[in-house]
């Protein structure tokens, strides 16, 4: 538990004060008893319930007063609550090497049956975009609350060469942030401000990095957020392979970073180095799981990294994170419940004196 206003708990000094004057008029209320004849008066006069019936009530004061105190510092506390109405991006690869068989009956017919499992157990109040990428990336469906949209939308899911997992990261930001002006075509080709000769013409790494940078220093009016602070959505990215074009994916997750987005990403498939195609399909396709570069993504944006062996992982994977979904950990004031407390304690301490003693 956090306080927001710490130095109110200084007033709790209040509380040893009020004791020793309590007990201190209890000592000096001994010294008349001993003006009786004999103390055998007064002791069986202050029995067991005598001796509460004495006590309680100040103690139930004492008690309301601290929590009281208590309050007035503003204490919170992290409380698992309903969550608010999300909207949540799932970013899909849909290279090639999504046809690869170490997922039965092939990596792209399992995602898309883990997909579907996703959206029937998706909480009322999430709202679900899709993007597919390959050697780009592409909005499939818009950010929408129908089921049905959802269904059809994972079902059209077409193979493509290449794979450009930053390029979806981007295009899932900018259909989570659509007034934010994210153009996927400015960060790979350039800006329009640029020289006509520079206009059109694939950008290096290095070159998209730079102007990432010139976006973001003009959009200065909007203040970098903190890392995962971001409480009305979400992107969760899956990819079974590695980067082969496109902008570097740790780049795009500085975007989602400053927007304070989580990216919760997935790797699907086997570990360890593949083929896809086989000895008698026209082309083969080799790739290895990019672990590295997915955790990376998860851990700046605040998010988590999950790898997905089969569909049952995956969609294990899914319903977890739709139960997060449901109910999010905040940190929330909880002085009002503390304030209340002090108040029954109060109203304990005030009706048990009238009851017992009339005033």
């Amino acid at each position: 538990m956090q306080f927001l206003w710490p130095q109110m708990l200084w007033l709790l000094l209040v509380l040893p004060v009020l004791a020793a004057a309590y007990f201190y008029v209890l000592a000096r209320r001994r010294k008349a008893a001993l003006l009786y004849a004999s103390l055998t008066l007064p002791r069986a006069a202050l029995g067991p319930r005598q001796w509460l019936r004495r006590h309680l009530p100040p103690l139930l004061f004492w008690l309301s007063l601290g929590t009281a105190l208590l309050a007035c510092a503003r204490p919170s506390a992290t409380i698992t609550l309903p969550a608010d109405t999300i909207t949540l991006v799932l970013a899909m690869d849909v290279s090639r090497s999504m046809e690869a068989t170490d997922v039965a009956p092939t990596r792209l017919a399992a995602a898309q049956q883990a997909a579907m499992n996703l959206v029937i157990g998706l909480p009322a109040k999430v709202r679900l975009g899709i993007v597919s990428f390959a050697g780009t990336a592409s909005v499939v469906l818009s950010p929408t609350d129908n089921r049905q949209d959802m269904l059809e939308a994972i079902e059209r899911f077409q193979l493509q060469r290449g794979t450009a997992t930053g390029s979806g990261l981007i295009e899932a930001l900018a259909v989570l942030f659509p007034n934010d002006g994210i153009d996927l075509e400015a960060v790979l080709f350039g800006d329009a401000s640029e020289p006509p000769e520079n206009q059109g013409r694939p950008l290096d790494e290095s070159a998209a990095a730079d102007a990432l940078r010139q976006k973001r220093a003009r959009r200065e009016e909007r203040p970098a957020a903190e890392p995962g602070s971001y409480r009305h959505g979400a992107v969760i990215l899956l990819s079974d392979g590695r980067r082969t074009t496109g902008p570097d994916p740790v780049i795009a997750a500085r975007m989602a970073a400053e927007r304070g987005v989580r990216v919760y990403t997935v790797g699907f498939g086997s570990r360890d180095s593949t083929t896809a195609g086989g000895s008698g399909s026209v082309m083969s396709y080799y790739m290895q799981l990019d672990e590295p570069a997915l955790r990376a993504v998860a851990k700046i944006t605040g998010g988590e990294y999950f790898h997905a062996g089969s569909e049952a992982d995956l969609s294990q994977v899914y319903r977890q994170l739709n139960t997060r979904f449901a109910l999010e950990r905040r940190e929330t004031e909880v002085g009002a419940l503390f304030a209340a407390v002090a108040v029954l304690l109060l109203m304990a301490a005030s009706g048990l004196s009238i009851l017992w003693f009339r005033r």
